[in-house]
């Protein structure tokens, strides 16, 4: 009879972890709705923005309450545009909250107006936030273990200066100057942000790179991440604009992905330093306890708006 007992126990165990995978299942099926909506302000949409130079992807612009074409205002450019701003469309069920963090430091008079264009990532995020010219700093050893082939952030960059903006110029009437022109994205999009204040001084006033994935850890291929860890911050070094001429905001907290970043952002802050940044013009910070997510950014957010566009 105890041995009939015993040979439940596995069907059991099995039926529990059945039950466990369907919920997780269940917990992560795609959002019914893919459109997102702002609690505060406005959305515009743009899908499929067709491009030269990278596969076509939505974009969404988001408008300050009461925003009319021409008024004065600052333009922020943002990755991973569809986690920004509506956790019902979301694969997490967690976003940045732009809408509510702009509106109500705009409205407090802490910010100036700025409009946001959130772009949309694709299947080729990582290829295309992956800073391209980072592999003229890494030996060719490790070199031949990338296929450097299809990194695309080059041209990411040239679809984001030479057709979405020229486009939300164009339609928006903005003022357009690099001193009212900012970029922001976290994790890989904190690199390409960086990458392109680097590439583009004349286009960007400044940038802010949350949780930027300085370690280079995970890179697809079995690449080894620390030559091109390396090498990031030898680019940087070379290629940054002339000290203190614009804006760069950095931060990580202390968990997840975030538990190893702050290693490699001290070396970081040491490099932008040593070139003669001052805490006016870098800042980089560490929040304790916090995680490598969108809650975590948008609790956050004031931060690094109040550093870049603050009156």
């Amino acid at each position: 009879m105890a041995n009939k007992k015993r040979k439940k126990w596995p069907w059991i165990i099995l039926g529990v972890l059945v039950l466990l995978v369907a919920v997780a299942a269940w917990l992560m099926r795609p959002p019914a709705n893919t459109i997102p909506t702002a609690s505060r302000g406005s959305l515009d949409r743009f899908p499929q923005f067709e491009s030269k130079y990278v596969p076509a992807r939505d974009i969404v612009v988001w408008l300050p309450e009461g925003y009319q074409t021409g008024d004065t205002c600052d333009v922020l450019y943002m990755h991973d545009g569809q986690m920004l701003f509506d956790a019902t469309t979301t694969w997490n069920r967690q976003e940045w909250r732009v809408d509510e963090v702009m509106d109500s430091l705009i409205q407090a008079g802490s910010i100036r107006p700025c409009i946001v264009v959130g772009i949309y990532n694709t299947d080729d995020r990582l290829t295309e936030y992956f800073p391209a010219k980072t592999w003229q700093h890494v030996a060719e050893a490790d070199r031949k273990k990338a296929k450097l082939d299809k990194l695309t952030a080059d041209n990411y960059l040239k679809f984001i200066v030479e057709e979405m903006k020229p486009f939300i110029d164009e339609r928006y009437r903005p003022l357009t100057g690099r001193e009212h022109t900012f970029m922001m994205g976290s994790s890989m999009g904190g690199l390409i942000s960086l990458y392109a204040l680097c590439e583009y001084p004349q286009v960007f006033g400044g940038v802010a790179c949350l949780s930027s994935h300085l370690s280079m850890a995970l890179l697809p291929e079995g690449v080894d991440g620390e030559p091109w860890a390396t090498g990031f911050r030898d680019y940087v070094a070379a290629s940054l604009p002339e000290p203190n001429s614009r804006f760069i905001y950095m931060d990580h907290g202390t968990k997840d992905f975030d538990a190893d970043y702050g290693q490699y952002q001290q070396l970081l802050d040491k490099v932008i330093a040593d070139k003669g940044w001052n805490p006016a013009h870098y800042m980089s910070r560490v929040y304790q306890g916090d995680g490598h997510n969108e809650t975590c950014w948008a609790r956050r957010l004031d931060q690094p708006l109040l550093f870049l566009l603050g009156k």
